[in-house]
């Protein structure tokens, strides 16, 4: 199909809308208006030595909130803006102009009102000689949603309240600027649902204090329990870093009493006080580089590699999952699949692939899979001490 343009009638720069203008050129090209080869406000527009010319492609709508921050511009330049004049800057039916009309004045606090001497729209009397501005972050009604959506999100992984607590004021002026009740607020965020399981909640002030240390850059002075050892002990840690995995919460520290990089489990925390000290500065890169390289939670630079095939079975759902961000794959030929990956500590390893047993087969190293045997072993016997239960087949 060939595409259609029309040519702009001669006429001023000043009459194109800066809609047209936007459709019709790049920013980086400039706008002549000549005559006989002498510039003339009143000759026709091009741009170089070609025709200016418009697309008979329908223009798309301006957004919301473009529509709301061109009124308040329009009303802050010109001083006073006509009904008309506004629907044409705009190109919106009356109904529309009325609502956004509304939302600046009864959401935004804008103080516009109608002159019927001026039949126009301007800034009140009030605010004349004030600096009124409307809110700095715009966003379309799409990104708002998603912002819901993201807060949404954090609700369900802070099942305490202690993230999303904070982020209150920040949703309500979200509702506010979407138009929504109460009520609709409350529908869109039941359409959003994590399910978590095994949760390790983190007192609220224990969580608090944690990132007033992290954000202020400060020591954190903390009795800390070791649940493997049973023991509990004082330790004064800078706090570099916070991770969420598997429903909890750590924080990726520098231990001033082992003088080391280490990973503390915040729902082990039995309490915590901030410093006035200010906290040592370590890298990202180097935090990265010591805590990240083991699987799962634990930490450590020094990595082994583990080579894992799985059954055909398993391996529909195993070739969809990341199990560590540096991992190797391929498939075989029978159809099953070989997952290569490092670890550090293999206890976390161990327990996942003993999700899939029955299903997969440690190939290498021969540490592991003794490990994995040692487990399935421990296992059966306890099954062995329990009630026999007959099972119909």
């Amino acid at each position: 199909m060939t595409r259609r343009s029309r040519v702009i009638p001669s006429r001023s720069l000043s009459e194109l809308s800066m809609r047209e203008a936007a459709d019709v050129m790049p920013l980086d090209q400039s706008v002549s208006f000549q005559r006989d080869g002498v510039e003339n406000p009143g000759a026709a527009a091009t741009v170089g030595n070609a025709p200016l010319v418009l697309s008979d492609q329908p223009r798309r709508a301006m957004t919301k909130t473009a529509r709301v921050y061109k009124i308040e511009m329009l009303i802050r330049n010109r001083g006073h803006v006509s009904f008309q004049a506004l629907l044409d800057e705009l190109e919106v039916s009356p109904a529309t102009l009325k609502r956004d009309l509304d939302y600046l004045k009864d959401q935004l606090g804008a103080p516009i009102e109608y002159d019927r001497f001026l039949n126009g729209y301007r800034f009140g009397e009030e605010y004349r000689g004030q600096k009124h501005e409307l809110p700095g972050l715009w966003f379309s009604e799409r990104e708002l949603y998603s912002l819901l959506m993201a807060n949404q999100l954090l609700s369900e992984l802070d099942s305490e309240g202690v993230v999303s607590r904070h982020l209150q004021p920040l949703l309500e002026r979200i509702h506010q600027m979407l138009g929504t009740s109460e009520g609709d607020a409350k529908a869109l965020m039941r359409r959003v649902k994590i399910i978590g399981t095994a949760k390790r909640p983190v007192p609220t002030q224990c969580f608090e204090l944690v990132c007033e240390a992290l954000l202020t850059r400060r020591r954190l002075h903390m009795c800390y329990l070791t649940r493997g050892r049973g023991q509990t002990s004082e330790r004064d840690v800078s706090p570099q870093r916070l991770v969420h995995y598997r429903s909890t919460w750590y924080l990726d520290a520098w231990c001033h009493q082992r003088e080391r990089l280490l990973r503390f489990a915040l729902d082990a925390v039995q309490n915590a006080d901030v410093l006035e000290s200010k906290a040592k500065e370590v890298a990202l890169k180097a935090v990265e580089a010591e805590l990240d390289g083991g699987y799962g939670i634990f930490a450590g630079s020094k990595a082994h590699w583990a080579t894992l095939v799985f059954a055909p079975a398993a391996a529909q759902w195993v070739s969809r999952e990341e199990w560590h961000p540096s991992q190797q794959a391929r498939w075989l030929d029978d159809g099953s699949y070989e997952l290569k990956l490092q670890y550090v500590n293999e206890t976390e390893l161990v327990m996942d692939v003993l999700r899939h047993a029955g299903q997969v087969s440690v190939k290498a190293p021969n540490s592991l899979a003794t490990a994995v045997k040692r487990q399935l072993q421990a296992g059966l016997a306890l099954c062995d001490e329990s009630p026999s239960v007959r099972v119909n087949q």
